[in-house]
């Protein structure tokens, strides 16, 4: 049975779907099978896995509002092993819809088990609030995965978001555990940014990924085509990045990694 990971940080900015596009390809590249679930009605991780609005019929609107099997929502990448359940404008109207349905701190879990053991993983990725739809994910998920920016407002957010994991773990999914929090978008030249990762890893400890996710150009460029840096950009530090990440995701679940790709990460 495939572990429900939510990537969420109610600030915005912080590389939530950067973080979840390339985590998601890296542990395909690395021979797991993933499901990525575009929670957030921008659509950014859909586009950003090469699935386009002209070729999406079925979205997870359907699935929360309209009550599609899950399966029907389903899209494949280019990158191998990679699926992915694509979300559309559609979604912004969900909450509002969803608010008179009985359970509908649910209807996210509903979805997530109806193919959770038909992968290793599943990733969640949440819209920049803490609303309904993020709650369903929080709800539907195993762990919780936090990108925070290395920038002044990080922790003031990070403290916020800590409170509503805190409330869902004592009202609805007990069971929720910190995945780890991953900074993201560091760059070494930056005085404010080596005091953040300091001052993060002193008051989290071992909740924090030892992989930092650099400030890059490659990064940056890869959502315009429309494919994971993993797979554009073979190499570059972007790719080497979360390459690194994903073993240590791989680690920290006690997860051996079965097939090894033919990038350098080490």
């Amino acid at each position: 049975m495939g572990k429900v990971v939510a990537i969420a940080n109610q600030k915005g900015g912080v590389g939530k779907t950067t973080t979840a596009i390339n985590l998601a390809a890296s542990l395909a590249i690395l021979d797991k099978k993933v499901l990525l679930i575009d929670a957030d009605p921008q659509s950014n991780a859909t586009s950003g896995v090469g699935v386009m609005p002209d070729d999406i019929e079925t979205t997870l609107y359907d699935c929360l509002v309209g009550g599609l099997d899950t399966i029907e929502a389903i899209y494949e990448t280019d990158t191998p092993n990679l699926h992915i359940i694509p979300s559309t404008i559609d979604l912004v109207g969900a909450e509002i819809e969803l608010v008179s349905q009985m359970k509908r701190e649910f209807l996210m879990r509903e979805v997530v088990e109806q193919v959770r053991h038909d992968y290793d993983y599943i990733f969640i990725d949440c819209l920049p609030s803490l609303g309904l739809i993020t709650v369903n994910a929080l709800t539907a998920s195993d762990s919780i995965l936090i990108p925070v920016q290395c920038e002044f407002f990080a922790l003031e957010g990070l403290s916020k978001l800590r409170e509503t994991i805190d409330l869902v773990q004592k009202k609805i999914n007990p069971n929720l555990d910190i995945e780890g929090i991953l900074l993201s978008m560091y760059d070494a030249r930056l005085r404010l940014a080596n005091i953040v990762v300091e001052e993060v890893q002193n008051m989290f400890g071992e909740e924090v990924f030892e992989t930092i996710i650099h400030r890059n150009s490659k990064i940056g460029e890869a959502p315009n085509l429309h494919m994971p840096v993993v797979m554009m950009n073979a190499g570059s530090r972007g790719s080497i990045n979360f390459l690194n990440l994903a073993k240590e995701f791989l680690k920290n679940n006690s997860d051996p990694i079965k097939a090894q790709s033919g990038i350098r990460a080490d």
